[in-house]
């Protein structure tokens, strides 16, 4: 009965090796190295290649930068992942533009569903406030913080 050939990377997997570990309080050199390792096997994985990035700002009078979003943009969807108002402009819905400018350019690339991460000290009424609702919320952190995973379809 023939036996069917092993690849020498399978063989590899197979082997037990023995490696040294190192524990690291900081991101060392090496840190690149488990991100480009990562990203290959990703982009090998998914055609991650179509991901664009997506952003809006609000500027004062003078032009300065007093709130953006900055996100993602893939196929059918978009990913808000930052969003931020200055404290001296907050309350005035300058955030709520930014999300709609933000939510209109992602549907006119073809985006139909949005999400975002928030943290429950952070805007989660005000993503419940456009619609968006908790997906999964992960209750896993210190001092009784709780991140939202929010999503929204366009209408």
């Amino acid at each position: 009965m023939a036996t069917a050939a092993v690849s020498p990377v399978a063989a590899l997997r197979r082997r037990k090796m023995s490696v040294a570990i190192s524990i690291h309080d900081g991101l060392p050199p090496e840190a690149k190295r488990v991100d480009d390792g990562l990203g290959k096997a990703n982009d090998a994985a998914a055609p991650l290649h179509e991901v664009r990035p997506l952003s809006c700002f609000a500027r004062d009078g003078t032009g300065e930068v007093v709130g953006g979003v900055v996100g993602r943009r893939w196929g059918e969807c978009a990913e808000i992942q930052q969003v931020w108002v200055d404290e001296a402009h907050r309350g005035r819905g300058i955030a709520t533009q930014l999300v709609r400018a933000y939510e209109a350019r992602a549907i006119e690339h073809g985006c139909r569903r949005f999400y975002l991460e928030t943290f429950s000290f952070q805007a989660p009424a005000l993503y419940e406030k456009l619609g968006y609702r908790v997906a999964h919320a992960l209750d896993v952190y210190p001092h009784g913080i709780v991140k939202y995973t929010m999503v929204r379809d366009a209408e």
